[in-house]
């Protein structure tokens, strides 16, 4: 668990220490980004292939190989007196990084039996869910207080304490005949998440696909992921093994993750600059109010993984589904203003929903999936996850861009030197359009209404995600039974 907690934390603390790095580097906005592409690039090849690393070498050796890694890369980074360096550290975190959520999962799955697994996942499912909640804030505190490089030095000490305690405590297992290594299929798959990272991180501020780069991007993204699906159904051994989508509880359960991870990671990045910019709060007073956030998903863990295995999954990730419709109907609803106790109530609200889809979820993906493809499955899962994420956020910010200057220009296009609104009392003289400051002021009042009303309209939007994921919900087959409290009505199905 400190393992996936270290890599989930590191996808968005660094976030807030991005202005600080510029600084440092003296990099423009565009360059220092690449601190934060770099990692997600890197770290979305390398979850797929992950079953077939932990089948070649053994999961424990390739567990602390990779928290290693990542804690050094951690410290380099931190070290780093170079864009260039720091870029290079990002990619070899990231690709150490990718394999810790996948090995603990699966680990663990093996490790309880399946009357526990409810529980364990739960807990497992509150500290991927918490660490991107907790990331910002944290990142704030450190570079604030004291430096960028401790948001990187902060997995040092952990990291040495979760590789100690794994190569002390975990078994070992013994290494599995592996055919040999799909390296085409591998190479597909590369390009396609690459150049589809890529695509998703620099879309916004290339005005997508006006720009050639967009352009290429987008096509060897469509063109690798064609081929890599090609070699998936077509060849007899892929790095991927096809076994893991003929189980209909983790495929349905894949389904539903990714259409989630959409609106939660789009949701996340969405609220801390609308209060910060917006509602013009200090960062860590912004930290402050998404922390309940993160009780509401542990109010979930405490009842949620007991209900999954006495019920239908379907049920949890309904209701969960409607508490974050109506928590995002209520934030389409928001203005700047908004008060502390409606935040909160909110934002604990969303936590719960959201940890009952990603809690049912998890568990009925691996319920009847069979011990030896639970590290691939794990492997895909992580990744569709995050891939959803990076998808959510990418439209999200496009919607946010591209509607805040249409509605900009519809204000505008309403305003004229004769507007009497404009021509009496105070307004005629802090607002009159006849003046330079007078059409500053003007032009600063309308991009802010333009900006409020275009977050109302992203938050409507993926209001309407999350009402199609009920849809899909209901589309989505009755899934096979699990456990029950008394380990009765079990049954072991290979898919």
């Amino acid at each position: 668990m400190l393992a996936s907690f270290m890599q989930v934390l590191d996808s968005t603390i660094t976030n807030v220490a991005m202005p600080y790095m510029q600084g440092s580097f003296q990099a423009t906005l565009g360059e220092v980004t690449w601190v934060l592409t770099s990692y997600m690039v890197s770290a979305a090849i390398m979850t797929a292939p992950v079953g077939w690393l932990a089948g070649r070498f053994g999961r424990k050796r390739l567990f602390v190989i990779a928290l290693l890694g990542f804690t050094t890369a951690s410290a380099l980074a931190g070290a780093a007196q170079t864009l260039d360096q720091i870029v290079l550290f990002r990619i070899l975190q990231g690709a150490s990084g990718a394999m810790l959520s996948p090995l603990s999962q699966s680990l663990m799955l093996d490790f309880y039996p399946v009357e526990q697994r409810g529980t364990i996942m739960s807990i497992w499912g509150m500290v991927v869910m918490i660490g991107p909640i907790l990331g910002p804030t944290l990142g704030g505190f450190l570079t604030e207080n004291y430096s960028w490089r401790w948001v990187f030095y902060l997995n040092v000490p952990f990291g040495i304490i979760a590789a100690l305690g794994l190569f002390v405590l975990l078994p070992s297992d013994s290494k599995k005949e592996q055919a040999r290594f799909d390296l085409s299929g591998f190479g597909f798959f590369a390009v396609a998440i690459g150049a589809l990272q890529f695509m998703l991180d620099r879309g916004t501020t290339k005005d997508w696909f006006s720009s050639s780069e967009i352009i290429i991007e987008a096509t060897l993204a469509g063109v690798g992921a064609y081929l890599f699906l090609v070699q998936l159904f077509t060849k007899n051994e892929t790095f991927i093994k096809r076994a893991v989508f003929r189980d209909r509880n983790f495929t349905s359960a894949l389904i539903m993750t990714f259409i989630i991870s959409m609106t939660n990671f789009a949701n996340s990045a969405l609220l801390p600059p609308y209060l910060e910019e917006l509602g013009g709060r200090p960062v860590l007073d912004v930290g402050i109010l998404m922390a309940p956030r993160g009780i509401g998903v542990m109010i979930s863990m405490l009842f949620v993984g007991r209900l999954v295995m006495r019920m239908d999954a379907r049920i949890p990730m309904a209701v969960g589904s409607a508490m974050i419709c109506w928590s995002l109907w209520q934030m389409s609803h928001w203005t700047p203003s908004v008060s502390v106790s409606e935040l909160i109530l909110n934002t604990v609200v969303r936590g719960i929903g959201g940890g009952m889809i990603f809690i049912s979820a998890n568990i009925m993906a691996f319920a009847t999936l069979p011990g030896e493809l639970r590290t691939d499955g794990a492997s895909v899962f992580n990744l569709l996850r995050n891939l959803g994420g990076s998808i959510g956020i990418s439209i999200s910010q496009t919607v946010l861009a591209t509607n805040a200057q249409i509605v900009h220009a519809t204000l505008a296009s309403e305003l004229t030197p004769f507007d009497r609104a404009l021509s009496i009392n105070a307004q005629s003289l802090l607002f009159n359009m006849r003046l330079p400051t007078g059409r500053t002021a003007l032009n600063a009042l309308v991009t802010r209404g333009a900006i409020v009303t275009s977050y109302a309209d992203t938050f409507h939007l993926l209001l309407l995600l999350s009402l199609a994921s009920i849809v899909i919900l209901a589309l989505i087959p009755k899934p096979r039974p699990t456990l029950n409290s008394r380990g009765k009505n079990f049954e072991v199905s290979e898919g």
